[in-house]
C-alpha cells in the first residue's frame, strides 16, 4: 500500500456488447429471479395482472420476436428519450435459440402502439407491478439500441519490496484488468443480470471494473492491493432462476409449465428454499435414485423433451389426447412397454432400503452410515436409526452429525402409570416431543440374524409362500399355510374343491391338511382330486426330509416341488430369485426350522401389537422439564368433563389440528389455551356452548405475528396457525409456510412472495 510502481504494459482490445433479446417467458423468469429475487410463481402471478390490466402482452411465449409496432414504438421512445446516437440504422432481429420454440406469440412488452414509460404508470400499479413493469420496459427499449462499445485493458505494473530476512529488493509485477466504455449504447438502459457459474450468486455481468487512462513508464500509487488465488469450486446451487435456464436447454417444460414444475418440487418436499438457492432434500434425493434404479427413461432428458413435443402436438390437433394416453399408459410407446406394465413388472424388484438411502460414509470402526428416507428422513448406522430436521441439507449431514443425532439420549421414562403398571415414557418424534403410555415395540438388532430375517419383504407372494413351507416342515396342522402353498406351483385345485375340504373340516373339527387327505369323502374328481393326492403326499415327504440347515431345506422344497421352476418361468423371476437367495442366505445362520419359525411368529406377534397411547407435548412444554404429573395429564386426553344436564349428552374436551377444543355430539367449540384442557369446568364448556359458533365452526386464533402489506391486494399479512400448519394470509389468499419457512423468522418479503406463489396456482 501507498507503494509507487511503474505501468510496464497495457493491452487494449476491443469491446463490443450487443443487447439482450426481449423477453422470453424463461428469460422474464431468469431475470426476475435475479434481479428482484421474485420466485418463479410471483414473478408470473404479477405478469398476469399486468397483462390483465392491458399494461404488457401476452406472458407464456418463448418468442423473442417483435411485430412491427412494438419496433416501431421502441424506436421512437429511444430517439425521443435518448437520442440518435443510441437508434441503430436498422431495427434489430433476434434468432430464437430455444429447442422446439413455438413463437405463438411476440415477445413480452409493453402493451400498444405507444409505450407508456414506467413513470406514466407509477400512480396505477403497485409496488411490484412497477418493478415488474420497468423491468420488462426496459429489456424491449434496450433490445433496439445501439451496441456498447469500448476497450477492454490488462495492465502490467512493475515494483519492487525488500525482503526481511535478506534486506534484498525483490522484483514483483502486478495485474490488473476492466473496461473503459466509450459509448454506453443500451447499457445506458439496461444491464442483464447473470448467475455466477461457481458462487451462483447474480451480478450484472456489464459492471466491470472501470480503469483510468494510463501509459507505459507512467508511475502509479498503490491504494490497495488483494492476492488473489484461483480454487476450482463446485457447481453452485441451482437457483429458480438457473434452473428454468436449464430445462429450456434441455427441451423440458414450456412458458405455461416452468413455474408449476417449480411449485411442485418445492410443494413435495423434494427442494426447499435457503434464500434463492433450492436445496435438494433426502426425500428428494430418495425417488430421485428409485427413478433412476427402476425406470430410467422416465427421467430420461430426451424422453421428457420428446413428451414435450407430443404434448405439442395434442395441443395443435396433430394427435388425440386419449390415443396418446392409451399408448403412454398401456400400449407402449417408440417400442417400450407402457407405464401400467412397467410399473406391475418393475414392483417386485423395488428393495425400499435401497432406493430410499443414501450413503453417508463409514464411522473410524468402518460402519457404514446412511441418511434414509420413510416418512420423514433419519439417519441410520447398523441398527441404530434418529430422526433429522426436513430442512437439514444433506451436504451438511455428515458422519459426525449423524453419529451425534444416533447418541442423543432417546428418552426419558418419568415414571410409572399406577393404573397399566407401564412406564411413561418422554421422547422426540417425528411431529415434535410427545409422551406414551409404554414403550414401542423393541425389534432385535439389524445385524443381528432375527433382524435380517425381519427385514426382508414379507410381503412379497415367494416370501410367503417361502415361510408356509417352512411352517409346514414342521407341522402339517396350520390352515393358513395350506392355503398359501396349496397351488404354488398350480396344482389344479379350484375354490369349488377348496370350499369342500373347509366344510369337511368345519364339521368334522379337523385341520385343513387331514381333510384333504380324504380327497375321496370330498366327492372331487379329475385333476383336483390329483393335484390334492400330489400336495398331501408332498407335505408327508418334507416332514422328512433330512437336511444339515433350514436353508438346505427351503432349497429342496423349492427344487422338488416345482415351485423354482415355475419362478424361473414368470416375468419377474430376477427379482423373485433375488429375493429367495436373501433368504436362503438368511436361514444359513440358523440351525433348526424350528428357530426360524419362532422368530417368524415372533415377527407376526410385533406387528399386531397395539401401538402405545401418545399425546403431543403443549407448546409451552419442554422435553427437559416435563414431569411425571405433566405426562399422567396429557395422557388423561381427551377428558371427559361432564354430562349436560338438560339432555344427558357427554361433553368431552382434548387437542386437535385446529387447537384445544369442546365436543359434545356433533358440537364443538374452541378452547382459549391448552392448559385449559385440563382444567376448564363442567359450568365453563356449558358457557361456551351457549355462545353462538363464531365463522361457522370455530373462532378464529389471534394471528402468530402481523407482517406488511402486500402489494398486489394493498391489505396487511398476518400470519396464523391453521389446520395444516402456519400460514400467512392477506384476509383473501393463504398460502402455508414452506420446508425452510419458520415462524420466528419469516419476514415480510418471504410473505408477499407465498401469497404471489398461491395467486398464480389458483
Amino acid at each position: 500500500k501507498q507503494k509507487v510502481l511503474k505501468v510496464g504494459s497495457v493491452e487494449p482490445r476491443p469491446y463490443r456488447r450487443r443487447p439482450a433479446s426481449p423477453f422470453t417467458t424463461s428469460t422474464f423468469q431468469q431475470e426476475a429471479g435475479r434481479k428482484l429475487r421474485f420466485s418463479a410463481s410471483r414473478a408470473m402471478g404479477i405478469a398476469q395482472s399486468l397483462y390483465q390490466n392491458g399494461h404488457i402482452t401476452y406472458m407464456r411465449t418463448d418468442s423473442t420476436t417483435l411485430s412491427d409496432t412494438a419496433l416501431s414504438a421502441a424506436r421512437r421512445t429511444i430517439e425521443s428519450s435518448y437520442g440518435s446516437n443510441y437508434l441503430p440504422d436498422e431495427a434489430r432481429l433476434y434468432k430464437n435459440k430455444t429447442r422446439n420454440a413455438q413463437e405463438a406469440h411476440e415477445a413480452i412488452r409493453p402493451a400498444g402502439e405507444n409505450f407508456k414509460s414506467p413513470e406514466d404508470l407509477s400512480k396505477e400499479l403497485s409496488k411490484d407491478e412497477y418493478l415488474i413493469y420497468e423491468m420488462i420496459w426496459q429489456r424491449t427499449i434496450a433490445s433496439q439500441m445501439t451496441d456498447a462499445t469500448g476497450e477492454t485493458v490488462s495492465v502490467k505494473l512493475e515494483g519492487s519490496v525488500t525482503e526481511e530476512k535478506s534486506n534484498k529488493e525483490k522484483s514483483l509485477i502486478f495485474s490488473l484488468s476492466g473496461t473503459v466504455i466509450n459509448h454506453q449504447g443500451f447499457r445506458q438502459v439496461y444491464i442483464e443480470d447473470v448467475d455466477d457459474d461457481e458462487t451462483g450468486e447474480e451480478n450484472s455481468s456489464g459492471e466491470d471494473q472501470v480503469l483510468p487512462e494510463v501509459k507505459v513508464g507512467q508511475k502509479v500509487s498503490v491504494m490497495a492491493s488483494t492476492p488473489e488465488g484461483h480454487v476450482t469450486k463446485p457447481p453452485a446451487r441451482y437457483t429458480e432462476a438457473s434452473l428454468v435456464k436449464r430445462l429450456e436447454e434441455e427441451g423440458i417444460g414450456r412458458p405455461s409449465t416452468y413455474a408449476a414444475i417449480l411449485g411442485r418440487i418445492i410443494q413435495r418436499g423434494y427442494a426447499w428454499k435457503k434464500g434463492t438457492a433450492l436445496i435438494p432434500t433426502v426425500k428428494g434425493f430418495a425417488v430421485t435414485q428409485l427413478l433412476e434404479a427402476h425406470f430410467p427413461k422416465l427421467v430420461d432428458y430426451k424422453f421428457t423433451a420428446e413428451m414435450e413435443v407430443a404434448l405439442d402436438d395434442i395441443s395443435n390437433g396433430m394427435w388425440e389426447k386419449n390415443a396418446y394416453l392409451q399408448a403412454f399408459y398401456f400400449d407402449g410407446l417408440d417400442g417400450d412397454i407402457g407405464l401400467h406394465t412397467k410399473v406391475v413388472e418393475r414392483e417386485d424388484e423395488i428393495d425400499p432400503r435401497a432406493v430410499c438411502g443414501v450413503p453417508l460414509g463409514k464411522t473410524s470402526d468402518g460402519e457404514s452410515v446412511f441418511a434414509r428416507y420413510a416418512r420423514s428422513p433419519y439417519v441410520e448406522c447398523r441398527d441404530d436409526t434418529a430422526g433429522v430436521p426436513e430442512d437439514l441439507p444433506l451436504d451438511q449431514l455428515t458422519v459426525d452429525k449423524a453419529l451425534e443425532y444416533i447418541n442423543a439420549p432417546p428418552d426419558r421414562e418419568l415414571g410409572t402409570d399406577p393404573e397399566t403398571g407401564l412406564p411413561i415414557v418422554a421422547k422426540q418424534g417425528r411431529f415434535g416431543p410427545y409422551v406414551s403410555l409404554g414403550r414401542f415395540p423393541q425389534w432385535p438388532k439389524a445385524s443381528s440374524r432375527e433382524g435380517k430375517l425381519f427385514r426382508l419383504p414379507h410381503h412379497l407372494k415367494i416370501m410367503k409362500t417361502a415361510v408356509a413351507y417352512i411352517k409346514l416342515s414342521n407341522s402339517l396342522e396350520s390352515d393358513d399355510a395350506v392355503l398359501r402353498v396349496l397351488n404354488s406351483p398350480k396344482r389344479g385345485i379350484g375354490k369349488s374343491s377348496l370350499d369342500k375340504a373347509k366344510t369337511f373340516a368345519e364339521s368334522n373339527g379337523s385341520s385343513l391338511f387331514d381333510a384333504l387327505e380324504q380327497v375321496e369323502k370330498l366327492e372331487i374328481k379329475g385333476a383336483a382330486s390329483k393335484g390334492i393326492e400330489e400336495f398331501t403326499n408332498f407335505c408327508r415327504s418334507i416332514l422328512v426330509i433330512d437336511c444339515p440347515t433350514p436353508a438346505d431345506l427351503l432349497n429342496q422344497i423349492f427344487e422338488s416341488s416345482g415351485y423354482k421352476k415355475e419362478i424361473l418361468n414368470s416375468k419377474n423371476s430376477e427379482s423373485q430369485m433375488k429375493v429367495l437367495e436373501e433368504l436362503l442366505e438368511v436361514l444359513k445362520e440358523f440351525e433348526t426350522t424350528e428357530q426360524v419359525i419362532t422368530e417368524i411368529e415372533r415377527f407376526e406377534e410385533l406387528k399386531e401389537l397395539p401401538k402405545p397411547k401418545t399425546s403431543s407435548l403443549f407448546d409451552t412444554m419442554t422435553l427437559e422439564r416435563v414431569t411425571f404429573e405433566d405426562a399422567l395429564q396429557l395422557l388423561s386426553l381427551p377428558r371427559t368433563v361432564g354430562v349436560d344436564p338438560t339432555d344427558s349428552e357427554e361433553i368431552t374436551v382434548q387437542n386437535g389440528p385446529y387447537g384445544p377444543y369442546l365436543k359434545k355430539g356433533s358440537e364443538t367449540r374452541n378452547i382459549s389455551t391448552e392448559e385449559e384442557l385440563l382444567t376448564i369446568s363442567l359450568e365453563q364448556c356449558l358457557d361456551l356452548l351457549a355462545q353462538p359458533k363464531k365463522f361457522g365452526r370455530r373462532a378464529a386464533k389471534p394471528p402468530l405475528k402481523e407482517l406488511g402489506v402486500d402489494p398486489v391486494s394493498e391489505k396487511p399479512i398476518l400470519l396464523k396457525d391453521g389446520q395444516w400448519g402456519p400460514y400467512v394470509t392477506d384476509g383473501s389468499t393463504n398460502a402455508s409456510l414452506q420446508l425452510g419457512d419458520s415462524v420466528e423468522e419469516i419476514t415480510d418479503e418471504r410473505a408477499v412472495e407465498l401469497l404471489a406463489e398461491r395467486r398464480a396456482k389458483v
